[in-house]
C-alpha cells in the first residue's frame, strides 16, 4: 500500500486538480436534520463545502450519513461507498446513537470508527472528526438518566480524541460549543442544531481547516434562520415527533435506561459515581489500546 498524500497537499489543490471530493459520514447530525431545505435537510456539511475550494476548482459534495447511523453502520454501509468516490475529504461525526442504545459496547464503538477512520486515511483522505454533547443534558433528562448517557458520551468522546489524533484528523471540539446557553443553536427537538447551529458547526471547520494551512475559499456565509424555537415549539415537537420518536426507542432504550437509572441512584448513595466516571474513561482508554 502506497504512503497517504499529505493533507496539506490535499487541500492545496494544484494546477491539475479540477474538483475536489468531500464525503460525509456519520448520523442525523451530519446529515443536516435541524436545519430544512427544499426536498430535505440543509446541515453543516452542506454549508461548509462551498467554501473548501476557491474558483476555478470545483466541489463535489456527497452525504453519506443517515439519521440512527452507529459507529459500526458507517463502517460497514457508508464506509465502502465512501472509498468508491476517492474523497480528498471525508468528515466522520458519529457516536451519539451508540449511547443510547441498550448494547452499548465502547470496544465495539472504537474498533468500528478505527476501521473507518483508518481505510479513508490510507486512501490519502484528510478527516474531519467532532466529540458530541451529551444527549441526556440536551435533552434536559433527570440526573439519574443524565448521568449515565454523560459517561457513556464522555468515554465515546475519549476514543474519539484518541483516534483523531492517531489518524491525524482536524478534530473539532463540538461538544465545547454553547449548546445549553444559546437556545438559538438547537432545533425544536433540543437534540440536533438549528441552522444557526449547523452553520456554526460549518465555519469551525473552516476555520480548523484554513488554521491547518490549507488553502479555501471564503467562510461559510450568513443564511435566513428562523428566530430559535419558543417554548410552545418545544412543546408541540414533544407532542407529536418527539413522541414518535420515544415511542421508536422506548423498546430498546428505555428499558435499559431504567436499569441504568437504578445502579446510578444505587452507586449515587454509596459515593460510586467518581469511581463510575473513571472505570468508563478507563474501558474507553484500553478499548483503543487494543486496537494496536
Amino acid at each position: 500500500m502506497t504512503a497517504p498524500t499529505r493533507p496539506e497537499a490535499v487541500l492545496a489543490p494544484g494546477p491539475r486538480l479540477r474538483t475536489l471530493r468531500f464525503v460525509a459520514l456519520g448520523d442525523s447530525l451530519t446529515e443536516g436534520v435541524g436545519s430544512p431545505a427544499e426536498g430535505g435537510w440543509r446541515g453543516w456539511s452542506a454549508l461548509l463545502a462551498p467554501s473548501l475550494a476557491a474558483a476555478p476548482v470545483r466541489v463535489e459534495h456527497h452525504n453519506l450519513a443517515l439519521s440512527g447511523a452507529q459507529a459500526a453502520d458507517l463502517t460497514d454501509r457508508q464506509l465502502p461507498a465512501a472509498l468508491a468516490l476517492d474523497p480528498h475529504l471525508a468528515a466522520v461525526v458519529v457516536g451519539g446513537n451508540d449511547t443510547l442504545r441498550a448494547g452499548f459496547d465502547i470496544a465495539r464503538t472504537a474498533a468500528a470508527l478505527d476501521t473507518t477512520l483508518g481505510e479513508l486515511r490510507a486512501a490519502g483522505a484528510v478527516l474531519l472528526t467532532a466529540c458530541l454533547p451529551d444527549p441526556g443534558a440536551l435533552l434536559g433528562l433527570p440526573g439519574p438518566l443524565a448521568r449515565p448517557l454523560a459517561r457513556r458520551m464522555a468515554a465515546v468522546n475519549a476514543v474519539v480524541h484518541e483516534l483523531s489524533d492517531r489518524h491525524q484528523a482536524v478534530h473539532l471540539h463540538l461538544a465545547r460549543l454553547p449548546w445549553l446557553s444559546d437556545r438559538a443553536l438547537l432545533s425544536a427537538d433540543r437534540l440536533h442544531p438549528s441552522p444557526v447551529g449547523h452553520l456554526l458547526i460549518a465555519r469551525h471547520y473552516h476555520a480548523l481547516l484554513a488554521a491547518a494551512g490549507h488553502r479555501l475559499g471564503p467562510e461559510p456565509t450568513d443564511l435566513l434562520a428562523p428566530p430559535p424555537p419558543s417554548r410552545a415549539a418545544d412543546l408541540w415537537w414533544l407532542a407529536t415527533r418527539g413522541t414518535a420518536w420515544l415511542a421508536r426507542r422506548s423498546v430498546d432504550l428505555i428499558p435499559g435506561l431504567l436499569a441504568l437509572a437504578a445502579v446510578e441512584t444505587t452507586n449515587a448513595l454509596c459515593g460510586r459515581t467518581a469511581a463510575l466516571d473513571a472505570e468508563a474513561l478507563a474501558a474507553a482508554r484500553a478499548a483503543v489500546s487494543r486496537l494496536g
